[in-house]
């Protein structure tokens, strides 16, 4: 965890009162000007920025000072920097920016900020030595070639303080702004109500947990039930924390849109939420975070001002939009989008900018756990004191995964060759045969037939102990080999191929200088989509260990333009745990929650939370009585028992249905097995209204599926367990009384899921439980916590398959559950109920 206490902005002194800014936050606030203009241009990373920095000054001569510490007051403001190089004794100061491609193309905007950063220096110096006049140069230098494009100018002491002070006076303003507003709202927030007259049961000990917790700096992992209020509870206490931390932004993560609706409610409880000319009542600046597709008013324009007007002088309507966002506070995506037209501002980076300035952001997971994400980028660039709320957090681990994992694909390679302008045509060439040589070349580790025999075995089958052991179950039978033929065209490597990254490394450079200076190329086209994945897959690669995975998957036909079959290359994280250090190192609390984060040590072990993470499992409010768990232990959902349980399951639920109609939710563990429980249904029991979750579901249909669920509604909506309707839904009372659960939940045993569990096996000694078993029945009990939702609601669920009961399994289901393992008797005329079929049009 951050235990340090560095500052964007300094706590008051006797001498700065308004405390301490560095230069290049000065400027970026108080001297951008013109378009917002983001046309692609390749740019150093900041390891070849450091080493291009240390090229040009060691090209100087030995009088030459590097890295010079300036400083400089205006009334009550502290501004202070390093200034690059100084050369006294040609009284020239030096401003040193590196860069890719060719120097003309810089954009206006960053060339005007980079010389607003000059010119702060540049009196600076003055007024540190007494001079009168000072020689300032622009430096650009190119990491590629080595060349310098020196930009020069000759200032007068009084020019530069006229500069320097002018941008102190459009600071010093925003900074006394600030400051009332951080004292106002550390004093609001010591002295938060909770928003309801009194706690649920098990709210308020969530809520104690995540003060400690947030108050001591620590992380904390809170598994809690479904329905009692856990955003209230989370970011009622870490707001109530956060003024004894110091505290600058507190981020609230979700892996659903859903969730950031729940969040922002939950604020608005808390007062933060006002509706103009009214002011709301809690001083804390709340700001929703969308996706830029979600927020672009023009996605058929590019991002620059020669193309999109809301681009157009977005740096010079930029300080009025501020301004107004400020007195706003909440910033939900709709009133951002409305202030940011009312202003003629992109609505998206508007909020990019307002997260500097914002107290609450709501946003998904990637913004800071991702590869590069934008908002731990901020933290630590600007040293904010941060802490974390991270709702339905058992998701983090496969998002995780996902973040710190790149494939390329050779189809799309091979389009690129056919399209690709003339100049890059070696480059492709030369990827193309390691391609192919990856195709021709011995594998290091294929997966044999009888393996995926075993695994399959092992799916079948649950362990005794912890130990990795597994007991067979009665009467199981194998997949058939289909996927042996598969694992034969699977290959595992011990390290990314070395001269195939390599020649992707040459040609990405290559890319980046075409694009620099045939900038039309990289218009969103083909070219640059391709190379941002290659880029992505190479810093993939860079952090390649053992937490990750590197294979080869045989394509069954080459792919057009070339003879060879060539094989997807995908690098896969498996255990996401490492590359997440620097997160939970970079933030001063944080609260993983969800309603299954059991088994903890699970979850702890997958993302690398600190040894002295703190753990609380707060009891259900809900009584046994409230739902009816029954398992079917006449129903097995194997692979190869599926076409035998249509029919007592099908029945099952007919029996369910008309025993207590109303709406009901049945989950599956694929499309296809859902299709054939649904066939068999209607034609068995035609009656009973149904409707259908479909693949790729858009938000009107999703919406329309969940609409169906009314309180006088009657049905059985089918969906795909772990999908878009396992969590994230409310349904209270009558809106849902039951739900159908026809499979383990337990992942496909492939190639990739074997290697996993090896590979868990061997870091852990639970391969099997955490690749598997943990992952399956934590989507089970999301699923099925869709049914209560309050103290006042009563229903069943139906567990359809034979391993619900057994003992590895029930200890993973919820405590409060009372689960009956017998089923009731199915009547002849509940088996069979006779009527016409009704079907929603969006199955």
């Amino acid at each position: 965890m951050n235990t340090a206490t560095p500052r964007l902005v300094d706590e008051a002194a006797a001498d700065a009162p308004l405390g301490a800014v560095a230069v290049r936050t000065l400027c970026d606030f108080a001297a951008r000007r013109g378009d917002l203009d983001l046309r692609f241009t390749p740019s150093p990373s900041g390891s070849e920025g450091v080493a291009g920095h240390g090229e040009v000054t060691a090209r100087r001569g030995a009088a030459y000072q590097r890295e010079v510490p300036l400083a400089s007051q205006w009334r009550g403001l502290r501004v202070q920097g390093r200034a690059d190089g100084w050369d006294a004794a040609a009284q020239r100061l030096e401003e040193i920016k590196t860069h890719r491609g060719d120097a003309a193309l810089i954009a206006d905007n960053a060339r005007a900020l980079h010389w607003a950063q000059a010119r702060v220096y540049g009196w600076m110096l003055c007024e540190q030595l007494g001079l009168e006049r000072i020689e300032l140069v622009l430096v650009y230098f190119n990491i590629d070639t080595g060349h310098e494009t020196p930009l020069a100018e000759t200032q007068s002491a009084s020019a530069l303080r006229a500069h320097f002070e002018d941008l102190c006076e459009r600071y010093s303003g925003w900074a006394r702004q600030e400051r009332a507003h951080r004292t106002a709202r550390d004093a609001a927030l010591r002295a938060l109500a909770f928003p309801f007259p009194e706690f649920r049961a098990g709210q308020r000990a969530l809520a104690e947990a995540v003060y400690r917790a947030h108050a001591a700096g620590r992380v904390l992992m809170a598994q809690a039930p479904t329905g009692i209020g856990k955003t209230a509870a989370t970011l009622f206490a870490a707001l109530k924390a956060a003024p004894t931390q110091g505290l600058d932004k507190l981020f609230y993560l979700t892996a659903r849109t859903t969730g950031r609706q729940l969040a922002l409610d939950a604020l608005a409880r808390l007062g933060a939420a006002g509706q103009p000319p009214a002011r709301p009542v809690l001083p804390l600046r709340v700001l929703e975070r969308v996706a830029r597709d979600k927020a672009c008013e023009h996605p058929d324009k590019a991002c620059h001002g020669e193309s999109c007007p809301l681009a157009r002088g977005f740096y010079d309507r930029l300080p009025a939009a501020r301004a107004a966002a400020t007195q706003v506070g909440w910033l939900d995506k709709t009133a951002l989008r409305e202030l940011a037209l009312e202003h003629s501002v992109c609505p998206y980076y508007l909020g990019q900018e307002m997260l500097r300035w914002s107290d609450v952001a709501v946003g998904d997971v990637n913004h800071f756990f991702d590869l590069g994400a934008h908002w731990h980028g901020l933290t630590l660039e600007h040293g904010w004191q941060t802490a974390l709320l991270v709702d339905e957090a058992h998701n983090l681990i496969e998002r995780a995964r996902a973040m710190y994992s790149a494939r390329l694909d050779p189809a799309a390679f091979q389009a690129l060759r056919r399209s690709a302008p003339a100049a890059l045509k070696k480059g492709l060439d030369r990827l193309h045969r390691q391609w192919n040589a990856l195709a021709t070349s011995t594998p290091v580790r294929a997966e044999p037939v009888e393996a995926l025999r075993q695994a399959q075995d092992d799916r079948n089958s649950l362990p005794s102990t912890g130990s990795g052991r597994t007991v067979q179950a009665q009467g199981e039978r194998t997949k058939p080999q289909r996927s042996g033929a598969m694992a034969q065209d699977y290959t595992v490597r011990p390290d990314p191929p070395g001269a195939f990254t390599a020649a992707l490394q040459q040609l990405c450079g290559e890319i980046g200088d075409h694009l620099a200076l045939h900038p039309q190329d990289a218009a969103g086209g083909p070219l640059q989509a391709w190379f941002f994945e290659a880029l992505h897959f190479q810093r993939v690669a860079e952090l390649h260990g053992e937490h990750s995975l590197c294979d080869l998957t045989r394509t069954p036909h080459p792919a057009p333009g070339t003879r060879v079959a060539q094989p997807l290359i995908s690098l896969r994280n498996l255990v996401p745990g490492p590359l997440l250090q620097d997160r939970w190192s970079a933030v001063r609390g944080a609260t993983l929650f969800s309603a299954t984060l059991a088994p903890m040590d699970y979850v702890a072990d997958l993302l690398g939370l600190p040894v002295d993470t703190l753990r609380v499992d707060v009891p259900s409010p809900f009584a046994g009585e409230q739902l009816t768990v029954r398992v079917a232990p006449h129903i097995s959902t194997r692979w190869t028992d599926r076409l035998a349980s249509l029919t007592p399951m099908a029945d099952t639920m007919a029996a369910q249905f008309a025993a207590e109609p109303g709406n009901y939710l049945a989950f599956f563990s694929s499309f296809d097995y859902l299709a054939q429980a649904l066939d068999r249904l209607q034609q068995r029991h035609p009656s009973i209204p149904v409707w259908v979750q479909s693949r790729g579901m858009g938000e009107p249909e999703r919406e329309a599926f969940i609409a169906r669920f009314t309180d006088s509604g009657q049905g059985i909506g089918f969906a795909v367990l772990g999908g878009a309707f396992g969590e994230g839904i409310d349904l209270p009372g009558r809106r849902l009384i039951g739900a159908f659960i026809a499979t383990l939940g337990l992942p496909q045993v492939n190639p990739v899921n074997e290697q996993l569990k090896a590979r868990l096996q061997a870091k852990f000694g639970r391969g099997y439980d955490y690749t598997y078993l943990f992952p399956g029945v934590q989507k089970v009990v999301q699923a099925a916590g869709r049914v209560i939702r309050s103290e006042q609601d009563h229903g069943t669920v139906w567990l359809l398959d034979d391993r619900y009961a057994r003992a590895e399994v029930r200890r993973l289901l919820p405590a409060w559950w009372v689960v009956d393992r017998e089923p009731p008797a199915i009547s002849p005329a509940a088996a069979r109920r006779p009527g016409p079929a009704t079907t929603a049009p969006d199955r």
